[in-house]
């Protein structure tokens, strides 16, 4: 195996994309990846994914209090979306990011419908927050499913989160 000394970072995640264990771009059509190695990132996934019509979304704003992917760290996440836009397909992040005309996904942690946060910095927002105020296409929810134990539990509380969810796009489109 030849290693690349001039882009280790874009090398070893072309490596794990591609191989390994779990050969990750044989079943999954969407990734995300932090654009803060740089550029060789994108090109590395790019490399093996495109060829399979796979699609990158780039984590470029998060919901925990204190983050640091902010100001010139998401700008440049969209600068670099920009450049590959035939592999970037858009964002995790907590807002519409780009031009009106660009059409990039975005798809949004920290939903929750009772809780504001937790005592660790997690910080979340309504489906309607998110969707309708912040214009995101996808809501993200962890905890807020999780956390009820059994599977008819579950599936109810993802129901409440699908048709919140689907009202607020709904109002968004009004």
């Amino acid at each position: 195996m030849e290693i690349d000394i001039a882009d280790p970072t874009g090398n070893t995640v072309t490596l794990q994309y591609s191989s390994g264990v779990h050969k990750i771009s044989s079943w999954s059509h969407i990734t995300n990846a932090h654009p803060l190695p740089g550029p060789g990132i994108i090109s590395g996934l790019a490399s093996v994914g495109k060829p399979l019509g796979r699609g990158l979304l780039l984590l470029a704003e998060m919901s925990s209090a204190g983050n640091l992917a902010t100001g010139q760290y998401t700008e440049t996440a969209v600068e670099m979306a920009r450049k590959d836009r035939d592999f970037v397909i858009g964002f995790i992040s907590m807002k519409r990011l780009g031009n009106d005309d660009e059409d990039f996904l975005v798809l949004t942690p920290g939903v929750g419908l009772e809780s504001k946060g937790d005592a660790m910095g997690q910080q979340y927002r309504t489906p309607s927050e998110v969707i309708k105020d912040s214009e995101c296409d996808v809501i993200i929810v962890g905890r807020g499913i999780y956390k009820v134990k059994g599977e008819e539990n579950v599936r109810n509380e993802a129901e409440k989160y699908r048709q919140q969810g689907w009202q607020a796009y709904k109002e968004r489109l009004a």
